[in-house]
Protein backbone atom coordinates (compact mmCIF):
# COMPACT_ATOMS: atom_id res chain seq x y z
CA UNK A 1 0.00 0.00 0.00
CA UNK A 2 1.12 3.61 -0.63
CA UNK A 3 1.30 5.77 2.32
CA UNK A 4 -1.14 9.06 1.91
CA UNK A 5 -0.64 10.75 5.20
CA UNK A 6 1.12 9.63 8.82
CA UNK A 7 -1.71 7.72 9.41
CA UNK A 8 -3.27 6.37 6.20
CA UNK A 9 -2.73 4.54 2.79
CA UNK A 10 -4.33 3.82 0.07
CA UNK A 11 -5.44 0.69 -2.08
CA UNK A 12 -2.45 -0.35 -4.79
CA UNK A 13 -5.31 -0.36 -7.38
CA UNK A 14 -3.98 2.92 -7.99
CA UNK A 15 -0.32 1.97 -9.09
CA UNK A 16 -1.94 -0.31 -12.04
CA UNK A 17 -4.41 1.89 -13.64
CA UNK A 18 -3.78 5.50 -15.23
CA UNK A 19 -5.81 8.27 -13.13
CA UNK A 20 -5.86 12.14 -13.10
CA UNK A 21 -3.74 14.15 -10.55
CA UNK A 22 -4.95 14.47 -7.34
CA UNK A 23 -5.17 17.06 -4.82
CA UNK A 24 -3.49 15.95 -1.46
CA UNK A 25 -2.54 17.12 1.76
CA UNK A 26 0.69 17.20 2.94
CA UNK A 27 2.30 13.64 3.40
CA UNK A 28 3.55 14.54 6.79
CA UNK A 29 -0.17 15.38 8.42
CA UNK A 30 -1.68 12.77 10.06
CA UNK A 31 -4.51 12.26 7.53
CA UNK A 32 -5.03 13.26 3.81
CA UNK A 33 -8.22 14.61 4.86
CA UNK A 34 -9.73 17.26 7.18
CA UNK A 35 -12.17 17.34 9.78
CA UNK A 36 -13.06 20.15 11.45
CA UNK A 37 -14.79 20.09 14.81
CA UNK A 38 -17.68 22.18 15.69
CA UNK A 39 -18.41 23.64 12.40
CA UNK A 40 -21.83 24.14 13.84
CA UNK A 41 -22.64 24.11 17.48
CA UNK A 42 -24.53 21.82 18.85
CA UNK A 43 -27.96 23.62 19.45
CA UNK A 44 -27.94 24.81 15.82
CA UNK A 45 -27.45 21.19 14.99
CA UNK A 46 -30.64 20.27 16.96
CA UNK A 47 -32.75 22.97 15.73
CA UNK A 48 -31.61 22.22 11.85
CA UNK A 49 -32.76 18.67 12.46
CA UNK A 50 -36.23 19.41 13.58
CA UNK A 51 -36.67 21.53 11.17
CA UNK A 52 -35.48 19.57 8.13
CA UNK A 53 -37.33 16.10 9.84
CA UNK A 54 -40.65 18.42 9.86
CA UNK A 55 -40.32 19.51 7.05
CA UNK A 56 -42.69 17.17 4.46
CA UNK A 57 -43.53 19.76 1.69
CA UNK A 58 -40.03 20.42 -0.34
CA UNK A 59 -38.78 16.61 0.06
CA UNK A 60 -37.62 14.43 -3.06
CA UNK A 61 -35.74 11.26 -3.77
CA UNK A 62 -32.51 11.28 -4.20
CA UNK A 63 -31.56 9.36 -7.75
CA UNK A 64 -28.64 8.61 -9.87
CA UNK A 65 -28.73 8.75 -13.45
CA UNK A 66 -27.10 6.24 -15.27
CA UNK A 67 -25.11 6.77 -18.42
CA UNK A 68 -26.73 6.73 -21.48
CA UNK A 69 -29.89 5.00 -19.72
CA UNK A 70 -33.18 6.50 -20.14
CA UNK A 71 -34.35 5.52 -17.11
CA UNK A 72 -33.64 6.39 -13.94
CA UNK A 73 -31.22 4.09 -11.09
CA UNK A 74 -32.64 3.89 -7.77
CA UNK A 75 -30.76 0.97 -6.62
CA UNK A 76 -27.61 3.24 -6.52
CA UNK A 77 -28.75 5.26 -3.61
CA UNK A 78 -31.83 6.03 -1.39
CA UNK A 79 -31.58 9.22 0.16
CA UNK A 80 -33.89 12.02 0.17
CA UNK A 81 -32.89 15.73 -0.24
CA UNK A 82 -34.06 18.24 1.85
CA UNK A 83 -34.30 22.15 1.80
CA UNK A 84 -32.20 24.48 3.97
CA UNK A 85 -33.89 27.71 4.80
CA UNK A 86 -32.91 30.89 4.30
CA UNK A 87 -31.35 31.70 7.48
CA UNK A 88 -29.22 28.38 7.92
CA UNK A 89 -27.72 29.09 4.13
CA UNK A 90 -26.55 32.32 5.35
CA UNK A 91 -25.06 31.08 8.70
CA UNK A 92 -23.72 28.07 7.03
CA UNK A 93 -21.98 30.41 3.95
CA UNK A 94 -20.47 32.73 6.94
CA UNK A 95 -19.03 29.60 8.94
CA UNK A 96 -17.33 28.05 5.67
CA UNK A 97 -16.10 31.75 5.32
CA UNK A 98 -13.74 31.74 8.75
CA UNK A 99 -12.40 28.00 7.72
CA UNK A 100 -12.18 28.80 3.86
CA UNK A 101 -8.27 29.81 4.52
CA UNK A 102 -7.43 26.64 7.03
CA UNK A 103 -8.84 24.54 4.41
CA UNK A 104 -7.16 25.74 1.11
CA UNK A 105 -3.72 25.78 3.52
CA UNK A 106 -4.58 22.20 4.62
CA UNK A 107 -4.27 21.23 0.74
CA UNK A 108 -2.46 23.69 -0.86
CA UNK A 109 -5.38 25.33 -3.05
CA UNK A 110 -7.37 28.59 -3.67
CA UNK A 111 -11.09 27.69 -3.96
CA UNK A 112 -12.44 29.40 -6.66
CA UNK A 113 -16.92 28.58 -6.79
CA UNK A 114 -18.83 26.20 -4.78
CA UNK A 115 -21.88 24.61 -5.49
CA UNK A 116 -25.32 24.74 -3.57
CA UNK A 117 -25.35 23.28 -0.14
CA UNK A 118 -27.44 19.82 -0.67
CA UNK A 119 -29.49 19.16 2.46
CA UNK A 120 -29.13 15.15 2.89
CA UNK A 121 -31.48 12.95 4.96
CA UNK A 122 -30.70 9.21 5.70
CA UNK A 123 -33.27 6.80 7.74
CA UNK A 124 -33.01 3.68 8.50
CA UNK A 125 -32.78 1.23 5.45
CA UNK A 126 -30.76 4.30 3.55
CA UNK A 127 -27.65 4.26 1.94
CA UNK A 128 -25.30 5.27 -0.78
CA UNK A 129 -23.11 2.61 -2.73
CA UNK A 130 -19.68 3.72 -3.37
CA UNK A 131 -18.50 6.51 -6.25
CA UNK A 132 -16.01 8.69 -6.22
CA UNK A 133 -17.55 12.78 -6.62
CA UNK A 134 -15.61 13.46 -9.82
CA UNK A 135 -15.33 10.61 -11.85
CA UNK A 136 -17.06 6.97 -13.04
CA UNK A 137 -15.61 4.21 -12.12
CA UNK A 138 -14.67 1.66 -15.47
CA UNK A 139 -15.37 -2.41 -14.89
CA UNK A 140 -14.04 -5.37 -16.96
CA UNK A 141 -16.51 -7.94 -17.50
CA UNK A 142 -15.34 -9.61 -14.35
CA UNK A 143 -16.57 -6.55 -12.76
CA UNK A 144 -12.90 -5.03 -12.11
CA UNK A 145 -11.97 -1.69 -11.41
CA UNK A 146 -9.74 -1.06 -14.69
CA UNK A 147 -9.86 3.23 -14.50
CA UNK A 148 -11.83 5.77 -14.13
CA UNK A 149 -13.61 8.80 -16.08
CA UNK A 150 -13.68 12.34 -14.81
CA UNK A 151 -16.98 13.27 -15.35
CA UNK A 152 -17.43 16.69 -13.16
CA UNK A 153 -13.91 18.04 -13.22
CA UNK A 154 -14.91 21.10 -11.12
CA UNK A 155 -15.48 19.19 -8.30
CA UNK A 156 -11.63 19.29 -6.39
CA UNK A 157 -13.06 19.12 -2.90
CA UNK A 158 -16.09 17.60 -1.10
CA UNK A 159 -17.31 18.57 1.84
CA UNK A 160 -19.70 16.95 4.63
CA UNK A 161 -20.87 18.37 7.53
CA UNK A 162 -22.74 15.77 9.70
CA UNK A 163 -25.84 17.72 11.74
CA UNK A 164 -26.42 14.34 13.76
CA UNK A 165 -24.24 12.17 15.56
CA UNK A 166 -23.29 8.81 14.82
CA UNK A 167 -24.28 6.40 17.73
CA UNK A 168 -23.95 2.42 18.11
CA UNK A 169 -27.13 1.95 20.05
CA UNK A 170 -28.80 4.49 18.39
CA UNK A 171 -32.93 4.10 18.80
CA UNK A 172 -35.65 5.78 16.97
CA UNK A 173 -37.03 8.83 17.29
CA UNK A 174 -33.45 10.35 18.27
CA UNK A 175 -31.28 12.50 16.52
CA UNK A 176 -28.29 10.35 15.82
CA UNK A 177 -27.53 7.38 13.64
CA UNK A 178 -26.35 4.22 13.79
CA UNK A 179 -24.66 2.12 10.88
CA UNK A 180 -24.25 5.00 8.44
CA UNK A 181 -20.42 5.34 8.70
CA UNK A 182 -18.81 7.14 6.12
CA UNK A 183 -16.30 4.64 4.60
CA UNK A 184 -13.40 5.53 2.16
CA UNK A 185 -13.60 2.07 -0.10
CA UNK A 186 -9.43 2.66 -0.76
CA UNK A 187 -7.86 4.29 2.41
CA UNK A 188 -6.20 2.21 5.13
CA UNK A 189 -5.08 2.66 8.67
CA UNK A 190 -1.68 1.31 9.31
CA UNK A 191 -3.50 -2.20 10.52
CA UNK A 192 -4.96 -2.16 7.22
CA UNK A 193 -8.64 -1.61 8.78
CA UNK A 194 -10.62 -0.14 5.74
CA UNK A 195 -11.12 3.82 6.85
CA UNK A 196 -14.64 4.50 8.45
CA UNK A 197 -16.14 7.74 9.63
CA UNK A 198 -18.35 7.99 12.64
CA UNK A 199 -18.54 11.90 13.31
CA UNK A 200 -20.28 13.76 16.04
CA UNK A 201 -22.97 16.50 15.08
CA UNK A 202 -21.18 19.94 13.85
CA UNK A 203 -18.46 17.50 12.23
CA UNK A 204 -17.07 18.89 8.79
CA UNK A 205 -14.96 16.34 7.09
CA UNK A 206 -13.58 18.48 3.81
CA UNK A 207 -11.63 15.63 1.46
CA UNK A 208 -10.21 15.61 -2.62
CA UNK A 209 -13.28 14.70 -4.65
CA UNK A 210 -10.80 12.11 -6.61
CA UNK A 211 -11.26 8.79 -6.97
CA UNK A 212 -8.03 7.83 -4.45
CA UNK A 213 -11.49 9.47 -2.02
CA UNK A 214 -14.08 7.13 -3.55
CA UNK A 215 -16.25 6.71 -0.59
CA UNK A 216 -20.21 4.82 0.39
CA UNK A 217 -22.78 5.44 2.80
CA UNK A 218 -23.11 2.15 4.40
CA UNK A 219 -26.97 1.51 5.16
CA UNK A 220 -28.25 3.41 8.44
CA UNK A 221 -29.41 0.42 10.88
CA UNK A 222 -31.77 2.87 13.11
CA UNK A 223 -32.12 6.61 13.63
CA UNK A 224 -31.83 9.76 11.41
CA UNK A 225 -28.32 10.64 9.41
CA UNK A 226 -28.51 14.66 8.21
CA UNK A 227 -25.72 16.08 6.22
CA UNK A 228 -24.82 19.00 4.34
CA UNK A 229 -22.89 18.13 1.36
CA UNK A 230 -20.79 20.83 -1.14
CA UNK A 231 -18.37 20.51 -4.02
CA UNK A 232 -15.60 23.08 -4.18
CA UNK A 233 -13.61 24.09 -7.60
CA UNK A 234 -9.82 25.35 -6.53
CA UNK A 235 -6.88 26.72 -8.43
Amino acid sequence: MKQLSNNVYCDDLFDTINISQAIFASPYANYPYLILKNFFSKEICDTLTTLVKEDNQTKQKAKVREINASSIKESYRKTTIGTLESYYERTYEAQFDNYKAEIEDYFSVAMTQSTQVQVLEYTKGFFYVKHADDSSELLNKEKETVGFKVVVPQRKLSSVLFVTSHDTHAKVGEQSFSGGELLFNYLYDKEGNVIKIEPEAGDMIVFPSHPYFSHEVLEVEEGYRLTLVQWHDTV
